[in-house]
């Protein structure tokens, strides 16, 4: 699976969902056939959460916007209602990845640690190597590369809403795709670049096994 995400990526989130919606919105209406179109991509991402075979906060980042953007569509209502609400939904997205830079939390750290401890790295450590002010750089504007998927996303959406009305929803589902794996492979290449920074600043490891030495030392005493 992991060889093949880009594979899997097109067939459940573009070729299903193009495939569904044009064959069923002359019997079931745009609506219908919208929230039809949605159930493959619906189930892939289930699917990626089960192989996790651990909640973290990727896990539960994923599984929540699942249900959210679910939501979303049910109670949208109607076709076009639902395509300015996903473009509401993608800004309200990203005003919550800006929240957690705000608050020093920026949620990729959070990634991160769930990813190294899935490599088998102490995650306490690694949070503290991470919230090093060299590394925690990158990881806010990692944040912001998530942010600004979502803004640029939620624009274009809404001008294509605004100039092809419901006949958007098909042009969306194929700029969307392209505009996340594009994102997504410079986000991935700030997750490297924090490798290497970690690699090439043994002196940073070595602070934080200081830090987390000296504290426990003032525990046992």
């Amino acid at each position: 699976m992991k060889n093949n995400f880009v594979l899997l990526d097109l067939i459940f989130y573009v070729v299903f969902p193009l495939a569904i919606w044009n064959l069923t919105r002359d019997s079931l209406g745009d609506y219908y056939a919208m929230l039809l179109s949605s159930v493959p991509g619906i189930i892939y991402t289930i699917f990626r959460f089960i192989a996790l075979k651990k909640v973290n906060v990727f896990g539960l980042y994923i599984i929540s916007t699942l249900v959210a953007g679910t939501l979303v569509d049910v109670l949208s209502g109607n076709a076009i209602r639902l395509l300015w609400n996903n473009v509401i939904y993608s800004y309200v997205i990203a005003a919550i990845f800006l929240f957690t830079l705000i608050i020093k939390k920026p949620i990729a750290l959070y990634f991160g640690l769930d990813f190294v401890e899935l490599q088998g790295h102490d995650r306490a450590f690694s949070k503290r190597l991470f919230y090093q002010k060299k590394i925690y750089r990158i990881f806010a504007w990692i944040v912001v590369g998530f942010a600004f998927q979502d803004i640029i996303l939620a624009t274009i959406k809404a001008w294509l809403i605004s100039a092809y009305g419901v006949e958007a929803f098909d042009k969306g589902i194929i700029i969307r795709q392209v505009i996340n794996w594009g994102l997504t492979f410079i986000i991935m290449g700030g997750f490297f670049y924090i490798g290497k920074v970690i690699n090439e600043s043994p002196e940073l490891i070595e602070k934080v096994k200081r830090e987390l030495e000296e504290e426990e030392e003032e525990l046992s005493g």
